[in-house]
C-alpha cells in the first residue's frame, strides 16, 4: 500500500505513468444502509486493504478514497458512512459527509445487503437519490446468500422505485461480480487526466489511517463490550534514521469505566490492541512500527468541535 504522506501533494500534470492516449478518471461514491458491506466493497475495488472493517455499524465514520486502475482509466471510490437516522450529532455529521459525497460523485454505486432487502434506510437513501443527479449504480451483495428467485424480485423492486442504469449481483467478501462492476464503472467515469500517480492505492494521510487501524483493532476486541462512543487520535508521529515509525496514539472514551475496559484487567486488553494494530501498521507502511496506545476520558467528546475537525467531519449545528 502507498498512502499519502502528511506533507505529499499530486502535482498536476506530473504523472509519469499516465498513458499518452485518452484517459478517464471519476469519483465513485459507495453509499448504502451501514453494515451493507461498503468498505469490502472498496477494499475488493481497490485490491489493497485502504478502509477498515468491523461487524460495528457505522464503523466509517468519514468518507475514504481508494484508488483502483482498469486500463486508461482511474477509478476513486469513495467509501462513505451508512447512510440511517440519525440520532446524535455524530450521526447526523456522518450521513451529512454520506449525502455530499454521493452529490460531489461522478457516479453513484448504492450498495444493498441482498439478505436484508428494502429496509426502512434503504427506501430512505432510494428517496434521496432520486434528487441526484448523477449515473446511479445498483450492486445487490451477498448474493450467495440467498436464492435467485428472491434476488431476482428485489433488484425489479428497487428498480421499479428508482431507475438505474445498471444492477450487479456480488459477493464483495468472496469477489463474485466485482471485476464486472469495476469494469462497467471504468467505462462510466469521464474522459480526463488521471488525479493521482498510477500505483497510489489511497488518499489517506498516514497519521489518518494508523488511527484508523487502531480503530479497527479497538472494536474487534471490544466489539459488545465497548460503546460505540470511542474515537482514536494520531497524536505524535517520528520518523526514525533506522526507517522505522514512532506513533503516540490517544484512545478517546466518555467515562472511566469505559477507560478500565478498554485497558483491561493488567493492562491486557490495551497491549492485546497495540500489537494487532502494530502488526497490520507494519504491513501496510512496510516499515517497522513502534505504536504506543493512551487511553483518555472527555466525557461528551461526540459535541467537542474539534474531534470533529480531527476526523474530518463538518460539526453540525443543534
Amino acid at each position: 500500500m502507498k498512502p499519502m504522506s502528511e506533507n505529499e501533494t499530486p502535482e498536476p500534470g506530473a504523472l509519469p505513468d499516465e498513458p499518452s492516449g485518452d484517459t478517464r478518471c471519476g469519483f465513485i461514491a459507495v453509499i448504502g444502509a451501514p453494515n451493507a458491506g461498503k468498505s469490502t466493497l472498496v477494499n475488493a475495488l481497490v485490491g489493497a486493504k485502504v478502509t477498515i472493517v468491523s461487524h460495528k455499524v457505522q464503523t466509517t465514520r468519514v468518507p475514504v478514497r481508494g484508488i483502483a486502475m482498469v486500463g486508461a482509466s482511474q477509478l476513486v471510490f469513495i467509501d462513505t458512512p451508512g447512510i440511517f437516522a440519525p440520532r446524535r450529532r455524530l450521526d447526523r455529521a456522518m450521513v451529512d459527509a454520506a449525502t455530499t459525497a454521493a452529490g460531489d460523485g461522478d457516479v453513484v454505486v448504492l450498495l444493498v445487503d441482498a439478505q436484508k432487502g428494502v429496509t426502512d434506510d434503504v427506501a430512505r437513501i432510494l428517496k434521496q437519490l432520486a434528487t441526484v443527479d448523477r449515473p446511479r449504480v445498483l450492486a445487490l451483495n451477498k448474493v450467495d446468500r440467498i436464492r435467485k428467485e428472491q434476488l431476482l424480485a428485489l433488484a425489479a423492486d428497487i428498480n421499479a422505485r428508482l431507475d438505474f442504469g445498471a444492477t450487479f449481483m456480488i459477493s464483495a467478501l468472496k469477489g463474485s461480480g466485482v471485476d464486472d462492476l469495476k469494469a462497467h464503472l471504468a467505462a462510466q467515469v469521464p474522459p480526463g487526466p488521471w488525479h493521482f500517480p498510477a500505483d497510489d492505492l489511497s488518499d489517506i494521510p498516514e497519521r489518518t489511517l494508523a488511527a484508523e487501524i487502531t480503530r479497527e483493532k479497538l472494536y474487534e476486541r471490544l466489539h459488545q463490550e465497548l460503546p460505540y462512543a470511542a474515537t482514536v487520535e494520531t497524536t505524535a508521529w517520528q520518523d526514525r534514521k533506522d526507517g522505522s515509525a514512532r506513533i503516540e496514539q490517544t484512545i478517546f472514551v466518555e467515562r472511566e469505566s469505559q477507560r478500565s475496559i478498554v485497558l483491561g484487567d493488567g493492562g491486557r486488553t490495551i497491549k492485546e490492541i497495540s500489537m494487532g494494530a502494530r502488526k497490520e501498521l507494519a504491513r501496510l507502511l512496510e516499515r517497522p512500527v513502534h505504536l504506543f496506545l493512551h487511553v483518555k476520558v472527555q466525557e461528551g467528546w461526540g459535541n467537542d468541535p474539534e474531534r470533529f475537525r480531527n476526523m474530518g467531519l463538518e460539526f453540525p449545528k443543534e
